[in-house]
């Protein structure tokens, strides 16, 4: 019977200005359906927000054609065969090939690769910020929360 490995994760990219966070939300959870190269099954549940830099006094906001910057926060859950399995650096590498390659099909170039990280949980829920969106994979969140 296979076990479940729970990675959290931050996932954070530049995205053009006038791109849609929800929609970027979706392009991860699909993305993470399917990883690596022998097609292991995987899902993902997490939060996506905005990073934008503050803008403090005399300081002029984010140019309207300015790249802005995205950030997620959340599980990936990954059945295990019994036995030798998938280790966390693995899957790592694998949603990181995935999520750049959807990153760039969709927005194209946008000057830098997107970072994977794997995260510890108690980061995952301290500071997802209130405002962000939910994505998930099914059934990732019934995958995560019977891991809690």
């Amino acid at each position: 019977m296979p076990d479940s490995l729970i990675v959290p994760l931050f996932v954070t990219t530049d995205l053009p200005p006038h791109a849609d966070l929800a929609e970027f939300g979706e392009l991860l959870a699909r993305t993470a359906r399917v990883l690596g190269p022998d097609g292991y099954e995987a899902s993902l549940s997490g939060k996506v927000f905005w990073l934008d830099r503050p803008v403090l006094p005399g300081q002029q906001p984010v140019a309207d054609d300015e790249l802005r910057f995205a950030g997620m926060l959340g599980h990936l859950a990954v059945s295990v065969p019994a036995g030798p399995g998938r280790d966390v650096r693995e899957v790592v590498r694998d949603v990181r090939r995935a999520v750049g390659a959807a990153v760039t099909e969709r927005y194209g170039d946008v000057g830098a690769a997107p970072a994977v990280f794997a995260i510890r949980d108690r980061d995952v829920r301290e500071r997802t910020p209130d405002s962000a969106l939910v994505v998930a994979t099914r059934p990732a969140a019934e995958l995560v929360g019977a891991a809690r």
